[in-house]
């Protein structure tokens, strides 16, 4: 039996994508069995929010994801760079799957590299309440949440 104040979490198997729930991140996946990766399972509420990150970020080219509210900027940096540049920064951020555990250890794709031009640049998620003041009290929900999509060169960082 738990304590009162012993609250388990939803992790999602990367392999077969079933819910495993857990006080600490599992080990191994109970229904295939397939061991966890290195940096470990993402809980499911990071692979609800990467989803949903991933189809933000998409949405700048498509106009698709009208339930995901929120923004883009760049950095004045990035933006002295010219119009030609930022539009090839937002394309590629909009393309952009590669996510490590370095990059992206929660699982939430909130956060990668591109290269433009050969200039490396990052971006970055932050999830905002309808404010824009405070984090979102729920993230996963795109009721309760405000993306900020920040593309930015490392030295902005």
């Amino acid at each position: 039996m738990l304590a009162e104040d012993t609250i388990a979490v939803d992790f999602s198997c990367t392999a077969c994508g079933k819910i495993i729930t857990a006080l600490t991140g599992p080990s191994h996946c109970p229904h295939c069995h397939v061991a966890a990766p290195d940096h470990g399972f993402p809980t499911a509420e990071a692979v609800k929010i990467a989803e949903q990150n991933d189809r933000f970020r998409a949405g700048m080219l498509t106009g698709t994801a009208s339930d995901l509210r929120g923004q883009v900027v760049v950095t004045a940096a990035v933006n002295g760079m010219g119009r030609d540049f930022v539009t090839a920064a937002l394309m590629a951020v909009a393309g952009d799957t590669e996510f490590t555990p370095d990059s992206d250890p929660y699982g939430d794709h909130g956060f990668g590299t591109v290269t433009v031009l050969t200039v490396k640049l990052f971006w970055k998620i932050d999830l905002y309440d309808e404010e824009l003041v405070y984090g979102s009290p729920d993230p996963a929900n795109p009721a309760a949440t405000r993306r900020v999509l920040t593309i930015m060169f490392p030295s902005d960082y």
